[in-house]
């Protein structure tokens, strides 16, 4: 039975998120993951002792089922639930299956919020870049930290897209209550073939880590 995240091998900037959250957020707190997947980052969480609210759409994701690996070869894969019950996870982490973008703004007050790569997707493109980014603020106490990574342009086409952006352009969102603690970016790369991408495939990624000010100002 496969155990790891199917994206385990991914670049991430994660560790540089968790060496953040250990500073400024206290242990056994909670943090969401928006875009929550397999677990790639909720069960370090879990492990390292932060309860977790775990959001994601996808069925295959949390439930798992058939995937088909680059090479077209098919495999089994694990979902969300299914690891965290074999890692003896799952009584940490609350997993919460729907879009994170309809309806109301979900209502789950946490310390820390984190999403990897999330709204680039073009299932999110119909809402805007700003809404996805309103409403990961709004899960954060007064306090508490906000990361996300995210892809940056690369082709043409991506430069007609607000969700492919940048942190100069993300940091006009983090105002009032809110001030950037760190950003970052990569150059182009290449990254191997993965689910979804079956060729190796050229990527520009990006790093905003923000904490929320422990007396925050009224929203409009």
């Amino acid at each position: 039975m496969r155990t790891q995240s199917l994206w385990e091998h991914t670049l991430t900037f994660f560790p540089q998120f968790l060496a953040v959250l250990r500073e400024r957020v206290a242990p056994d707190t909670t943090v969401a993951v928006v875009g929550a997947s397999d677990g790639k980052f909720v069960l370090p969480l879990a492990t390292a002792g932060y309860r977790v609210v775990a959001i994601e759409r996808d069925a295959l994701a949390v439930h798992g089922g058939e995937v088909r690996l680059p090479g077209d070869a098919p495999a089994h894969a694990m979902g969300l639930t299914d690891r965290l019950k074999l890692a003896e996870l799952h009584e940490r982490v609350q997993v919460i299956e729907e879009d994170f973008l309809a309806g109301e703004p979900l209502d789950v007050p946490c310390d820390a919020v984190w999403t990897s790569c999330s709204w680039h997707y073009s299932a999110n493109h119909h809402r805007p870049l700003a809404e996805f980014v309103d409403r990961m603020q709004r899960l954060v106490r007064p306090g508490g930290v906000f990361g996300a990574e995210f892809m940056m342009p690369v082709e043409k086409r991506h430069y007609v897209v607000e969700h492919y952006t940048s942190p100069e352009r993300l940091q006009r969102h983090f105002s009032g209550d809110w001030g950037v603690l760190l950003t970052l970016r990569t150059n182009e790369f290449t990254e191997g073939p993965h689910i979804g991408q079956p060729h190796d495939h050229v990527h520009r990624m990006g790093l905003l880590l923000a904490a929320r000010s422990s007396t925050p100002t009224d929203r409009l």
